[in-house]
């Protein structure tokens, strides 16, 4: 299997996660009280953080080696998508990520769902940029 079709199966599995998310868990831990909400979102977190950073990265060299073998912008461009949620999560994620993780599970309240919600729409951009980078590796194997 060529480095172009890994990429591509690498940035399908980051972005069928990433839509999981944002389209199941997401609105199913919603459902529930404040303190239940920070309990779930803090573990769920952590668990996702380990399996979607590494295929952030790994998705992203795939894609440049694809790129170097055979100069079509579709590897370029996906690379650059898979990588992209690492700044986004670092710069702008990360201060939610932050005050989320600090927050004890007696003073879960109205201002923790507020950070969840808005951590939600957030990582939506995360879904995004993988399906960007999904596509654009689809582009670059069936034009190869």
């Amino acid at each position: 299997m060529g480095s172009g079709l890994l990429a591509l199966m690498v940035a399908a599995i980051f972005t069928g996660a990433a839509l999981y998310v944002n389209m199941v868990e997401q609105p199913a831990r919603l459902t529930l009280d404040d303190r239940a909400l920070l309990a779930e979102w803090k573990p769920s977190y952590r668990r996702g953080f380990a399996m979607q950073a590494p295929l952030a990265l790994i998705g992203c060299i795939l894609g440049l080696i694809a790129w170097w073998q055979a100069l079509h912008p579709g590897f370029l461009i996906g690379a650059v998508a898979m990588i992209a949620p690492w700044p986004w999560t670092i710069f702008v994620i990360k201060p939610t990520n932050d005050a989320l993780l600090a927050t004890e599970f007696d003073q879960a309240g109205p201002q923790s769902r507020a950070l969840v919600v808005k951590w939600g729409g957030l990582h939506g951009v995360r879904t995004v940029l993988g399906a960007i980078g999904t596509l654009a590796y689809l582009w670059g194997c069936l034009q190869r």
